[in-house]
């Protein structure tokens, strides 16, 4: 039976699988007694920390979006660029989640983004300005599950033991849930213009997609980034096999199916996250969803297969709505790619440079600038 207080004995194969289990951009962390649970994963991965986290200068420009070869980014105007603001939101039950909400950045406003991020206790605030840069005429809404401050940096496996306790799908997706349906109500009462909507989930983010996405008006598509489109238990089979640590896979679907309680902490994450990943549905949802879907991943992503992709394209592949998948080549789980010479190439600003021509001609559909 697996010890629930410290990692398997096979954790150097079911770090970067606890991972991508988690559906998270992470880093790989270290395995011994001292070091943060291998089951644990932060709201960035590495890639993206260095691209737009503490050690860059606080005073630096954002980074530009990306448009595609032939088409310039649309220029800014004189005026400074928004900044993000805290923007309190009620959760079930009382709670209160602490999301970031940003103006667009350049006239005219065209559409709104909602952003579902990934997993871990660490806020996207250091790093939201730089990463939703490109998001030009749009404005942007990041929730963050309750107990997560959004200037939090704090480290995968320094999670507060409250945290762990209350961290699972079901209860985020409550919490979620009920935010969106308050920011809707508050629209609608300051009488705020319908725009057209996209939800993006970023990694684990994107698991509720398909049950928030009922609760937002104007949508006009899912935006999944980093994320397999598979039930997770399914994609942790193929991450699995990917990694030989089929035994290991094995041994934690035991302890998940065992009569221990919820409270109890496996892999650090509590058997109430194990158990609500273990059966949570996210493929036959996708499928069935109306909105439009648009997919975006790197192929040197070490934390989810190329399996578990190519697996959801070809079940996705008899929607009735559009759905398009865009494969990034080199680029690793935070859609970063490191040239020859040591130029980087942001893979997050050229999501936002296709969703900007998009709004600019919403009718030819969310799939379209990837089709030119």
């Amino acid at each position: 039976m697996l010890n629930v207080q410290r990692p398997l004995a096979g954790a150097a194969l079911l770090r970067p699988l606890a991972f991508f289990v988690a559906t998270a951009a992470a880093v790989v962390l270290g395995g011994c007694a001292a070091s943060p649970p291998p089951f644990y994963a932060a709201a960035a991965s590495e890639s993206l920390v260095n691209v737009y986290g503490p050690e860059a200068a606080a005073d630096a420009p954002p980074a530009p979006a990306q448009a595609p070869a032939g088409q310039a980014p649309t220029p800014p105007t004189a005026s400074p660029p928004q900044v993000f603001v805290l923007r309190p939101l009620p959760g079930a039950d009382g709670a209160v989640l602490k999301a970031l909400q940003r103006s667009e950045r350049t006239a005219p406003l065209r559409y709104r983004v909602i952003v579902i991020p990934g997993s871990g206790c660490a806020g996207m605030g250091p790093i939201a300005e730089r990463y939703f840069a490109g998001l030009l005429h749009a404005q942007v809404l990041v929730l963050h599950k309750p107990g997560v401050d959004p200037q939090a940096r704090t480290a995968p496996g320094d999670c507060a033991h409250d945290f762990v306790q209350q961290d699972r799908l079901s209860t985020w997706l409550a919490h979620a849930r009920a935010a969106l349906v308050a920011d809707a109500q508050q629209r609608e009462r300051d009488g705020a213009a319908p725009l057209p909507q996209l939800l993006v989930g970023i990694s684990e983010g994107a698991e509720l997609l398909p049950a928030l996405a009922p609760e937002v008006p104007q949508l006009a598509g899912l935006v999944l980034l980093s994320a397999s489109g598979l039930d997770p238990q399914e994609a942790g089979t193929l991450q699995a096999q990917r990694l030989g640590a089929e035994e290991d896979w094995a041994e934690l679907a035991r302890v998940v199916a065992g009569r221990r309680p919820d409270s109890a902490v496996a892999q650090g994450r509590s058997l109430g996250y194990w158990r609500d990943l273990w059966s949570w549905p996210l493929t036959l949802p996708l499928v069935r969803s109306p909105w439009p879907l648009l997919q975006v991943w790197g192929a040197d992503d070490a934390l989810v297969p190329a399996a578990a992709y190519e697996r959801f394209a070809e079940l996705a592949s008899v929607r009735t709505v559009p759905y398009c998948a865009r494969r990034l080549p080199g680029a690793d789980h935070g859609l970063q790619r490191r040239m020859a010479g040591g130029e980087g190439v942001d893979g997050v600003q050229q999501v936002w440079a296709w969703t900007e021509q998009w709004a600019r001609e919403p009718t030819a559909g969310l799939c379209a600038p990837l089709l030119r």
